[in-house]
């Protein structure tokens, strides 16, 4: 179920690299000290989102889910998280880099159509 050890790493890049994008975003909102804040803060805060809300027994993850989140609403965190980054580097002006990462955030999930079945059905 979406559990092929390479489409896991390419998921593990794609959530790091969505944490990233949005980091950098957030830096580019402010000259003061608050930069700092928003740069390492909001990335922290969807990780902690993403870590947090689980289905539980996910095969593609621990398996814990430290609170416990239907499939679909699961589904519409990690999906609200990358379409986050897709418009955050769409907003610094990288328009080709945040179209490439969209695309592959779907082929991605093309790819994992039984995690995503596995997630509605729960």
């Amino acid at each position: 179920m979406g559990s092929h050890p390479i489409n896991l790493a390419l998921r593990f890049l794609l959530e790091l690299s969505a944490l990233i994008s949005v980091g950098m975003w957030a830096w580019r909102q402010n000259d003061g000290w608050l930069k700092y804040v928003l740069a390492i803060g909001i990335p922290l805060v969807l990780a902690a989102i993403w870590g947090t809300f689980n289905v539980p027994n996910d095969p593609s993850r621990s398996g814990a889910a430290p609170v416990v989140t239907p499939g679909v609403i699961r589904l519409a965190i990690e999906l609200g998280i990358f379409a986050l980054a897709t418009w955050a580097l769409h907003d610094m002006g990288w328009t080709k880099a945040g179209l490439a990462f969209g695309v592959i955030v779907l082929l991605h999930y093309a790819v994992s159509y039984d995690r995503v079945m596995w997630l509605i059905a729960r």
